[in-house]
């Protein structure tokens, strides 16, 4: 019995190292202070220089990829003719060193025959200091339209702009290959964008103070809810929290950036920059701040309710606020801060404000990333993250690995198979080894 209770311990072992072998890549990816939390799920692809020779994305597969400067790099995806598609590139600098006020990508989804679709821009603008920027390019289906409605291949084409010759650093990239779900009455739907939507600055949010530490990247970002949060930021690093936004509902956000507790510096244009994003990370809006070492906050521009209509709109900071999901907000500190009042990170308050109760979908069917669940709402709650999120729901293990529930089938059924060989073979002296050839050397006995 003794024996048999040893061999438990080993095959328990066994399946408790596969459990802690699927929560390590998780962890692997886990960024340090100051870098970019890259998805930990997400491919590598190398963008091509020939359209031809373009690697495919699939959809909802997060990418990692490299861009120097100068360079136009294509990728490709494969469309159908009724859905709404959207392809982003987060761009992220090496080093955070500083960049010129036009530095940044383009990102363009283009028919085969080099006809343009949609693209958007994405640069540093007046915070010319090196930081995550996101853009995306999309595809729509429009009534009438003579190009990009068919089904088929499609490039999608980034593009790096540098003014500094001298500048030789890859950027990396963060791709994510999306597709709206269709509409419940598509003829039913406003085709012009809206015309009047409450533009007043609500008064700051109410309540205590609460502490939550924001993520490294997209991937890693803190759910928030309505409140006052309370975090930290170094020079040179980027904060990142994501907030369930539904339809019909209104996003306000502000940063306000804590006084110097050290020696007085001096001043600092643009030292912090709070940016807002779409669930497709398509860039909303943004707004900087000046610091000299006293306290100084920053508020994004009031922005329309979220509503399909907003699309028609030529205005970005409308138009991007076309579906409901998770928007994320970065708050990003200026480098140039730690030659000023050191290296050590500053305390900042982030108030976010959701007005106006949620309405229904317009899509058919699971909304997927373009929608918000009450599931979605207790993680925000909770301040978790995707992964965390993940984990906490179930078959946790298996979603923190990243592998198929058929892998961890597989390995614990050849656990067991072993364990049960070893208890035939104590049950029966006489009955070879496991492994070792039965009778006329043709392998093990048959089962009795």
């Amino acid at each position: 019995m003794k024996t048999r209770r040893n061999r438990g311990r080993v095959v328990a072992a066994a399946l408790a190292a596969m459990c802690a072998a699927a929560v390590l890549p998780g962890r692997a990816h886990a960024a340090d202070p100051g870098e970019y939390g890259f998805d930990p799920g997400a491919k590598k692809v190398q963008g091509a220089t020939a359209n031809v020779e373009a690697s495919e994305l699939d959809e909802g597969v997060p990418y990692r990829s490299t861009i120097r400067p100068g360079e136009k790099l294509y990728y490709r995806v494969v469309l159908d003719d009724v859905s709404n598609a959207y392809v982003s590139a987060v761009a992220v600098p090496g080093g955070s060193g500083p960049v010129a006020y036009g530095d940044g990508i383009k990102v363009s989804l283009r028919e085969t025959d080099d006809t343009s679709c949609g693209s958007e821009q994405a640069n540093f603008g007046s915070g010319e200091y090196a930081r995550p920027i996101t853009a995306y390019a999309y595809r729509t289906i429009e009534e009438g339209a003579a190009s990009c409605q068919e089904s088929g291949q499609y490039d999608v084409l980034v593009e790096r702009e540098t003014k500094d010759a001298t500048d030789t650093r890859a950027w990396d990239l963060e791709l994510r290959f999306l597709q709206e779900p269709r509409l419940k009455a598509a003829s039913a739907m406003p085709t012009k964008a809206p015309e009047n939507w409450p533009s007043g600055t609500p008064g700051p949010p109410t309540g205590q103070q609460q502490k939550r530490s924001g993520g490294s990247g997209y991937a890693q970002a803190t759910s928030l809810e309505n409140g006052r949060w309370q975090d930290t930021v170094a020079p040179g690093q980027t904060r990142f929290y994501r907030v369930p936004v539904g339809w019909g509902q209104q996003i306000h956000a502000t940063a306000g950036l804590s006084n110097s507790t050290g020696a007085a510096g001096e001043f600092v244009g643009s030292a912090l920059t709070l940016s807002l994003a779409n669930p497709a990370q398509g860039f909303v809006s943004d707004a900087t701040l000046a610091y000299s070492g006293s306290p100084a906050s920053a508020s994004l521009s009031p922005l329309p309710p979220v509503a399909y209509r907003n699309r028609y709109d030529s205005s970005t900071q409308v138009n991007a606020m076309r579906f409901a999901g998770w928007y994320y907000l970065a708050v990003s500190l200026s480098p140039k801060l730690k030659e000023s009042f050191g290296a050590e990170p500053i305390p900042f308050e982030l108030s976010v404000q959701v007005k106006n109760e949620a309405e229904e979908s317009p899509y058919e069917g699971d909304a997927g990333v373009f929608g918000v669940t009450d599931q979605d709402r207790e993680v925000a709650r909770k301040g978790q993250n995707a992964e965390q999120a993940a984990k906490s729901g179930p078959m946790k293990v298996v979603a923190a690995a990243g592998i198929g529930t058929g892998t961890v089938l597989v390995l614990g059924l050849g656990v067991w198979t072993l364990l049960a060989r070893r208890r035939t073979a104590a049950a029966d002296p006489a009955a070879p080894a496991s492994g070792a050839a039965g009778p006329g050397g043709h392998g093990p006995p048959q089962g009795r």
